[in-house]
């Protein structure tokens, strides 16, 4: 981008002193532009990188133009490419458009959807790409991802240019015809028509599967990475505990991401081609409408019709963003009572027995039909407001075709136009208010991807609100040291309202065996994720020892969908572990009788008991064989008996793991070597003690 300013600032120079020297009023506009352009071209290195692509296109595209216009000017452009000149206005335009990109840069909204497109444009990694008939190579990802938009952008642009090619053929098909000229007829048709409507069609082609390419692309990659950030140091966790943040991370990441990457692509492309349209189709508008008179006067207005296509698209465009403005919110509601219903049916379908067993189906038909309730009440009220908005737009949109011919056909009949030009006046008119209408076509478009944006902001903000929960301030820190016990120093944990819940100082040894035990409530579970790094409320210091391995297994364990080898691996990979391992590990744990159905798909949670999910649990530990296991009523739903055999088979199996348990059976003291109680503190929590 700086030696495109350098060179936008030569050319500029040039370009004034030239103007200044002949007096060239134009060529004194096309010095400022640059000018200026040079200088926003040269500062571009701050702006969002997918902007920085439509500012470089626009930049360089200001600079051909302004050199094919000066060499045309003092006749040094060659006569044989005569038909490659360009009207003297397009330099300017571009530029202006280049200085427009750039103050746009800095509108928090623009700022805050380029702040989540940048990341897929600014990507480091390198991929494989296959472009026919080129043999497949790799290549650094933004470079694909810039390249990709600088294509598609060039060919969005050579389509405008053939339906300029086209408006032309149109005016000049209908001149044959009223002339009565069938050689020019068929001409046009088959040397004409036929070759630019064959070109368009293979690029429309090509620009369909390039732009599917770059788009799957990119989607993959924002996703991969909002997945990441959401499960990266336990924010999905956190974010739960802190409430209150972005509802519903699935919705989010499936369909926000998929809708953000198809609008963000279709409105910069589809601006960039109705800018492209309005710049050429004003010209020829102008150009035809130079001489006409206001009707019913002899006022000639230069470039009647443009003017009047300017007034008609800013009214409609005022009126319909009076009408329509509150759709923004009303989308943003719609995707969060939809995605908040759907929860609602997933997780009846994950506890349909404990709804069956407490028959509570005439319960859930009432919540669930609440939630379904704020869907309908709020589509009603999108539909209510796009009744008058498709009213204004309608109406609108039947008047806009007769417009110019109204104008023009005075002269028409008058004898002073052809037929050929009427109808090219009214295309040009047409393409020229389309896309000063654009704001008005796409409002209700605009409204929901306002809606996604303001959902993917909020889950980004949500993201980093839980990374900094225990940060932000500095709370509990987590330290490794090479002594060989893990030490809890001046622990003091709170809950997500401040209030202290446990206050402790620890030291485990290892090999032990440590039971924990207290009221419920005494925050026994809040005291070993907090030593298992998950918790963020409080204060305090936890030093692990180096290079230890922890393992902490919960009351309800999690039990992924797929095969039962995947079950008793996770968290490692299905095939982390041969399959004698995991069958031995499966008798130890009891469920020597699930040995033939390791790769059986099926959904576990709701396949096996509590107790059954609790021994797949278990199995895991024997599999991980974890330096430090923390066991939070990891057995609460097995009996005495199964419940001693499972502790046995984990002291037999892991004789040097350092094991913590939570629990409240008087049974379980035969199988720890020392005890922790909570007892309550007079100023209210609790504090865990040796005893």
């Amino acid at each position: 981008m700086r030696l495109l300013a350098v060179a936008i600032a030569l050319f500029a120079l040039v370009s004034l002193g030239l103007g200044l020297f002949e007096s060239d009023v134009q060529a004194i506009g096309l010095g400022i532009v640059g000018g200026l352009l040079a200088v926003t071209t040269w500062r571009a290195h701050g702006m969002s990188r997918f902007l920085q692509i439509f500012a470089a296109i626009f930049a360089s595209e200001y600079l051909a133009f302004g050199i094919i216009i000066t060499l045309g000017a003092h006749d040094l452009w060659p006569a044989s490419l005569e038909a490659l000149a360009v009207p003297e206005s397009l330099p300017v335009t571009v530029g202006v458009f280049g200085l427009i990109v750039y103050a746009i840069s800095f509108i928090p909204g623009i700022a805050a959807i380029m702040r989540i497109a940048d990341r897929f444009f600014d990507g480091r990694d390198r991929v494989m790409v296959r472009l026919w008939p080129l043999p497949a190579f790799t290549v650094i990802e933004q470079t694909m991802a810039r390249g990709f938009v600088v294509f598609l952008v060039v060919v969005n642009q050579a389509q405008v240019g053939i339906s300029v090619r086209l408006s032309y053929f149109n005016r000049d098909w209908f001149n044959a015809i009223q002339e009565k000229n069938s050689e020019a007829f068929w001409s046009l048709l088959y040397t004409v028509f036929l070759f630019w409507a064959s070109i368009y069609i293979v690029s429309a082609i090509i620009e369909y599967v390039v732009q599917s390419q770059l788009m799957i692309r990119w989607r993959r990659w924002l996703t991969a990475r909002y997945v990441a950030d959401w499960l990266d140091h336990g924010s999905h966790y956190r974010m739960a505990l802190a409430g209150g943040g972005a509802d519903n991370p699935d919705q989010r990441i499936a369909d926000d991401v998929d809708d953000f990457i198809s609008r963000t692509y279709n409105f910069s492309i589809s601006l960039l081609s109705s800018t492209s349209s309005l710049v050429s189709f004003s010209i020829i508008l102008w150009t035809i409408s130079a001489n006409f008179t206001i009707p019913g006067t002899e006022i000639a207005i230069p470039g009647f019709l443009f003017w009047v296509a300017c007034l008609y698209s800013g009214f409609g465009t005022l009126m319909t963003h009076l009408i329509g403005r509150k759709l923004i919110g009303l989308y943003f509601n719609q995707q969060k009572f939809e995605a908040n219903f759907r929860f609602s049916l997933a997780r009846l379908r994950e506890y349909a027995e404990q709804i069956a067993l407490l028959k509570g189906e005439p319960t859930e038909r009432g919540l669930l039909m609440g939630k379904f309730r704020d869907v309908i009440s709020n589509f009603l009220s999108i539909v209510s407001l796009r009744k008058l908005l498709m009213a204004f737009t309608s109406g609108y949109g039947q008047i806009s075709p007769l417009i110019p011919y109204v104008v023009a056909a005075p002269f028409y009949f008058l004898g002073k136009i052809q037929l050929g030009v009427l109808t090219q006046t009214a295309s040009a008119f047409g393409r020229v208010e389309g896309s000063l209408s654009f704001f008005i076509d796409a409002y209700t478009s605009v409204a929901a991807y306002l809606a996604v944006i303001q959902r993917l902001t909020g889950f980004d903000s949500s993201i980093e609100a839980a990374r900094q929960l225990g940060k932000t301030p500095l709370a509990i820190a987590e330290h490794r040291s090479d002594t060989p016990s893990l030490q809890v120093k001046a622990l003091r944990l709170a809950l997500p309202d401040g209030s202290v819940i446990v206050e402790t100082d620890l030291t485990f040894q290892p090999g032990e065996a440590v039971l924990v035990s207290g009221p419920s409530g005494s925050g026994k579970s809040t005291l070993l994720r907090a030593i298992a790094g998950i918790w963020p409320y409080g204060s305090g210091d936890v030093v692990v020892p180096s290079g230890a391995n922890l393992l902490l297994l919960p009351q309800k364990p999690y039990l992924p969908q797929g095969s039962l080898r995947e079950c008793i691996s996770y968290p490692a990979e299905a095939g982390t572990y041969s399959d004698g391992d995991l069958v031995d590990a499966l008798a130890a744990a009891g469920l020597g009788k699930l040995a033939d159905a390791l790769d059986d798909q099926a959904n576990w949670a709701q396949r096996l008991s509590g107790g059954e999910q609790q021994r797949v649990a278990i199995a895991r530990a024997l599999l991980a064989r974890p330096d430090w296991l923390f066991l939070d009523e990891a057995t609460a739903a097995l009996d005495e008996d199964s419940e001693a055999r499972l502790y046995t088979a984990i002291r037999d199996r892991l004789p040097t793991t350092t094991l913590v348990s939570i629990g409240h059976r008087s049974t379980l003291k035969a199988f720890h070597t020392a005890a922790i109680r909570m007892e309550p503190m007079e100023q209210g929590g609790f504090k865990a003690t040796r005893v």
